[in-house]
């Protein structure tokens, strides 16, 4: 199964509705499958014609919360000093650890000298499965309110994927930035689509994006979206792409089909399709699929 992940850095500048409306001119003539892998504001499905409520959904877990035995503890401190997210307090000379605060790293279970603390796994996200309206099927994964672990819940959204044997084609939409859920995204793809738009924070953020590809050594290509909105910055964009070699596989001018999809819950290939399809065509041969 081929790989293919959107990212921006930025976001807001359409990754989402690109993304969608790849997957659906892919499944024109192949096997797919739709990967929504930012965990904590999954929109890919919406856009697919899947509500939360249309999703077979299955709680997982990902990360581990310390608990304290207040028995045990002798409110020596040592957790408190040691935590470097300030979730551990002493309350009436016993350790108490505030929930949303940790990150399960284990360190205040380490010190503790009466193990009176232990990390228990928590139910920390969700995965959705289901099928677009384009006869594909869409896995979606969710972070909890207030968890941590978003790059570990990636990892399962993609391993969850990876059991549809059938699908030649796996289209990944990351999330916004370029942290722990944007890498676990990036990790074993094939090809990467960087989007951008020409504005300042844009090309800022494009030129991380490609950093982390390149440090994980995959082969990538940029779509400029809203390209005629500011043309000295679009000038600036296409200097860094050229001076970088990197690819432009299409440029899309601004039009409000993108909010028009938005309102539909469509992608914009489905109102436009001639934004898109040379894209999707440069794409697929950078992949031979």
């Amino acid at each position: 199964m081929k790989k293919i992940v959107v990212l921006s850095g930025k976001g807001g500048v359409g990754k989402t509705s690109i993304a969608a409306s790849l997957a659906v001119l892919a499944s024109e003539d192949k096997k797919i499958i739709a990967v929504d892998c930012d965990v904590d504001a999954p929109n890919l499905s919406l856009i697919l014609g899947l509500k939360e409520e249309d999703m077979e959904k299955e709680e997982i877990e990902t990360s581990v919360k310390a608990e304290v035995d207040r028995e045990k503890c002798i409110g020596c401190g040592k957790c408190e000093r040691i935590c470097n997210f300030s979730a551990v307090h002493l309350k009436e000379k016993k350790a108490e650890i505030n929930k949303f605060l940790c990150e399960g790293c284990g360190a205040c279970e380490l010190v503790c000298p009466v193990n009176a603390i232990t990390s228990h796994p928590v139910k920390n996200g969700w995965i959705g499965r289901g099928k677009s309206r384009y006869g594909f099927p869409v896995v979606s994964g969710h972070l909890k309110m207030g968890e941590s672990g978003s790059g570990k819940v990636v990892e399962e959204v993609k391993k969850t994927a990876e059991i549809n044997k059938d699908a030649e084609l796996m289209m990944i939409d990351a999330s916004a930035g370029i942290g722990c859920p944007v890498i676990a995204s990036v990790k074993g793809t094939d090809y990467g689509i960087i989007v951008g738009e020409p504005t300042p924070a844009s090309l800022s953020d494009l030129k991380k994006a490609a950093e982390v590809l390149e440090h994980f050594g995959i082969k990538y290509g940029a779509v400029i979206n809203r390209c005629d909105i500011n043309n000295e910055n679009y000038e600036k964009m296409g200097a860094y792409l050229k001076e970088k070699n990197i690819e432009i596989l299409g440029e899309i001018p601004y039009d409000k089909i993108f909010v028009d999809s938005i309102m539909k819950l469509v992608p914009p290939a489905e109102l436009k399709k001639e934004y898109f399809s040379g894209i999707w065509k440069k794409t697929k041969s950078r992949i031979n699929i």
